[in-house]
């Protein structure tokens, strides 16, 4: 666990002065990388300028921070701000400020609507978008011209991709990781490619077994599964992290990926190309997006000082130098429009075309992540030779929905 006190350089204990506290989530991988640098200049640089509030910023690993903040909210502790994975379980306790009760109307407008949307809580923005991401199509050039293959546009192109590239002898033509890592990100992916999703649009419950889910799952089954073209190790049984490790050793033909494996391919020399992720026909009708979350607790009653903390960190300035360092998508129009504007960024710029186009986990369910627990450990039973797709995905949904009810009724 990382872990950085920032000492203040304005005001002490003195009348008047308020300390903020802060925990964040750690995006790097090194103690030159950790978020811990940009969390001391920014909060250092805030000080100077607003006497008599000081910024105390804990960064913890993404292991452990959301359990942190939940142990620390527990205790009665709660820090004034966090920056973690899901607030919606805080929101319905009543434990959050509102959006429009610290944030200047100018920085709450000018998040993208997408992701201020998935900050809602019945109707009410209570998570506050830091960093997007949305996920493309990743292949490996060198082995399609071996195969004589281009790029798909749709899952007939994937499956025929696919084989020809398993007749190279590729080891893995397509990774399909739906191992307990992040196997609800990859779940995402294919239901939107086959036209579902995780809610109904109607009524917002879960229909994780809805037609076009099931018959999602039947093709994966039996056209990539069934058919050798997913490698060597079960997909229930490969996680994320070893899919793109062996992307960079040249192992892997496709696989859905964020930005971060832009860097890693490129630093193992392997020449990749990135397409939207084909949909069943064609064009998919939206790309998976993802959202980290800051959220202000009540609990100290700090609204004017968390507010213009925030309103400090939501300048374009500092949205642009985090996205940067870690090759992620700004979570405001402005600092998008800058984004596309620099040609430094211009391999970003395709995650940035499916953003506006993206969805996102239903973050403002309470029950969210428990679903997600259960997708992470069951999904990969779905493709599995013999395995029947619907029964598996209708008690998946089943339970999706009594936990949505369970957290509905406290």
């Amino acid at each position: 666990m990382s872990t950085m006190g920032l000492a203040g350089c304005s005001g002490s204990a003195g009348s008047g002065d308020v300390t903020l506290k802060l925990v964040a989530a750690d995006y790097g991988n090194s103690p030159e990388t950790s978020s811990s640098v940009y969390w001391k200049k920014l909060a250092s640089e805030f000080e100077r300028t607003h006497p008599g509030i000081t910024v105390d910023v804990d960064v913890r690993s993404w292991k452990t921070v959301d359990a942190d903040v939940a142990a620390l909210v527990k205790k009665g502790e709660a820090p004034d701000m966090a920056q973690v994975g899901s607030f919606a379980d805080y929101a319905e306790a009543g434990k959050l400020y509102s959006a429009d009760q610290v944030l200047s109307v100018p920085v709450q407008s000018g998040f993208v609507a997408q992701l201020a949307d998935a900050g809602k809580v019945d109707q009410t923005q209570y998570g506050l978008p830091f960093v997007a991401s949305t996920r493309l199509l990743f292949y490996n050039r060198k082995l399609f011209d071996e195969a004589g293959i281009s790029a798909p546009k749709d899952w007939d192109d994937i499956r025929s991709d696919a084989e020809a590239l398993k007749a190279e002898g590729v080891p893995v033509p397509f990774a399909l990781p739906l191992g307990t890592e992040e196997s609800q990100a990859e779940t995402m992916m294919w239901l939107l490619s086959g036209g579902g999703g995780y809610t109904n649009s109607t009524d917002g419950s879960y229909s994780i077994d809805s037609d076009e889910n099931v018959k999602t799952f039947e093709w994966l089954q039996k056209d990539l599964v069934g058919k050798g073209l997913t490698g060597p190790v079960e997909p229930g049984e490969l996680d994320r992290a070893d899919a793109f490790k062996q992307f960079t050793e040249g192992k892997v033909g496709m696989l859905n990926g964020h930005p971060t494996l832009m860097n890693s391919a490129r630093k193992a020399h392997v020449d990749f190309g990135m397409v939207p992720m084909p949909g069943k026909d064609g064009d998919a009708k939206s790309s998976m997006g993802v959202a980290d979350w800051m959220m202000a607790f009540k609990q100290n009653g700090h609204a004017q000082q968390i507010g213009e903390f925030l309103d400090y960190v939501y300048s374009d300035k500092n949205v642009m130098d985090f996205v940067k360092q870690y090759d992620l998508l700004p979570v405001t129009y402005s600092a998008n429009s800058l984004m596309a504007q620099d040609t430094a960024h211009n391999d970003l710029r395709e995650f940035q075309k499916t953003l506006n186009s993206s969805e996102l986990y239903p973050f403002g369910k309470s029950s969210w992540s428990q679903v997600s627990d259960e997708i992470k450990k069951n999904i990969g039973t779905a493709v599995e030779p013999g395995a029947d797709p619907r029964q598996i995905l209708t008690r998946i949904s089943k339970d999706a929905n009594a936990a949505d009810a369970t957290e509905a009724g406290k």
